[in-house]
């Protein structure tokens, strides 16, 4: 008993391991999910449908027997009433017995065809209803699976777009930037150097004396020029 048992939860252990992996894979592909629903469905519709036709045919089986049985009460009866005319007491006995016979049956059968006939409207309306969710099983697996397309879709690309880093294209903007500001900062310093060169504020201070001899030179012209002037008049 005790291996019995053992061997037994080993199994059980091992059917829910299954079933969790099953629902693993259902959840990575959803459509083994729907496919499954609408296989069970089928297989369910399918027995349904043997167990209705069962139905119909015990509510047909039924209706013949009470329809014989009908038939065959009215000839009984036309049989009671000739035995009854023509007094043959011993036929008319069995033929009372028979009709009495026939009555309850006919009350029976009556009964089971009413039951009958409710089981088959039953068995049929569910027969619809089952294949009505199938119907609605598969629409609801063609757009749920569309939906899921979209949407890995969505993942898929805002995933691209998470991945797609910019750190490296600023960076490299950034070194440049830092380069540009650097050659520029180096040309700045060399004009500065230059002002502050002692060879080019040499150069400068000569520039600005030798326009102020010349303008000197100007003035002494003009003087001259004036001075020779006021003796000539």
């Amino acid at each position: 008993m005790a291996e019995g048992g053992f061997f037994s939860r080993v199994a059980n252990l091992w059917r829910g391991f299954l079933s969790i992996w099953i629902s693993g894979v259902e959840q990575k592909h959803p459509e083994i999910a729907y496919e499954n629903a609408i296989n069970s469905m089928v297989v369910k519709y399918t027995q349904l449908k043997k167990a209705t036709a069962a139905i119909i045919r015990r509510r047909e089986d039924v209706t013949a027997r009470l329809e014989k049985a009908r038939i065959e009460i009215k000839q009984v009866e036309k049989d009671l009433a000739t035995a009854v005319n023509t007094d043959q007491r011993d036929l008319g006995v069995v033929l009372i017995q028979k009709q009495n016979s026939l009555n309850t049956e006919i009350a029976e059968l009556e009964g089971e065809l009413s039951q009958a006939v409710k089981d088959a409207e039953t068995a049929k309306a569910s027969l619809v209803q089952v294949q009505s969710e199938i119907g609605k099983l598969k629409a609801e697996k063609d757009r749920m699976l569309a939906k899921m397309a979209s949407a890995q879709a969505r993942v898929k690309i805002q995933e691209q777009l998470d991945g797609l880093s910019v750190d490296a294209e600023v960076k490299a903007l950034d070194n440049v930037r830092e380069h540009i500001k650097n050659t520029v900062a180096q040309a700045n310093l060399g004009d500065e150097l230059k002002d502050n060169d002692l060879d080019a504020r040499l150069n400068k201070l000569r520039n600005a004396s030798g326009e102020v001899t010349a303008n000197d030179e100007w003035e002494k012209l003009k003087v001259a020029k004036a001075a020779k002037a006021t003796k000539t008049m």
